[in-house]
C-alpha cells in the first residue's frame, strides 16, 4: 500500500509534475491512501472556495489511515528515537511516520530528508 504525504498531495492539487501523474496513476489503481494527519493539513490549508472544493473531492476518493492507539504508540517511538539522536522531524511528520509504519505502508513523499531518518520506514521518493 502506498501512502501519500501532504507535500505530494499539495503538488497533485496544484497540477505539478511529477506528483500529478504519479498520484493520478495510484488513484486509478486504487492502491493509494493517506493519513488523517495529511487530511487535517490539507483541509486546514485550503483557503479559497476552489481550493476547498478540490481538497474535498480528492479526500472523497482517498481513504485516510487513522491515528489509533497502536499508530500513536509507534509515532511516539519514532519521535523519541529521533530526538535521542538530536534529529527530530516534527510532530506531524512523526505522526505520519507512525501511521505508515503501523499499517505496513510505503510513504510517497518529496520530504526524503526528514523521513529517511525513520528506521524501518519504506519510502517512495518523488523528485521536486
Amino acid at each position: 500500500m502506498t501512502v501519500a504525504d501532504t507535500d505530494v498531495l499539495t503538488d497533485f492539487l496544484a497540477g505539478a509534475e511529477p506528483a500529478a501523474g504519479r498520484v493520478g496513476q495510484e488513484l486509478e489503481h486504487g492502491d493509494l491512501r493517506t493519513t488523517v494527519i495529511t487530511r487535517f493539513e490539507l483541509l486546514a490549508g485550503a483557503r479559497s472556495k476552489r481550493q476547498k472544493a478540490a481538497v474535498r473531492d480528492l479526500l472523497a476518493a482517498l481513504p485516510a489511515l487513522p491515528l489509533d492507539e497502536a499508530a500513536a504508540d509507534r509515532a511516539a517511538g519514532v519521535r523519541l528515537a529521533l530526538e535521542s539522536h538530536g534529529a527530530p522531524i516534527g510532530m506531524a511528520d512523526s505522526l505520519i511516520a507512525g501511521i505508515v509504519l503501523h499499517n505496513g505502508g510505503t510513504l510517497l513523499t518529496r520530504n526524503v530528508r526528514h523521513f529517511q531518518r525513520v528506521e524501518g520506514l519504506a519510502l517512495l521518493p518523488l523528485p521536486s
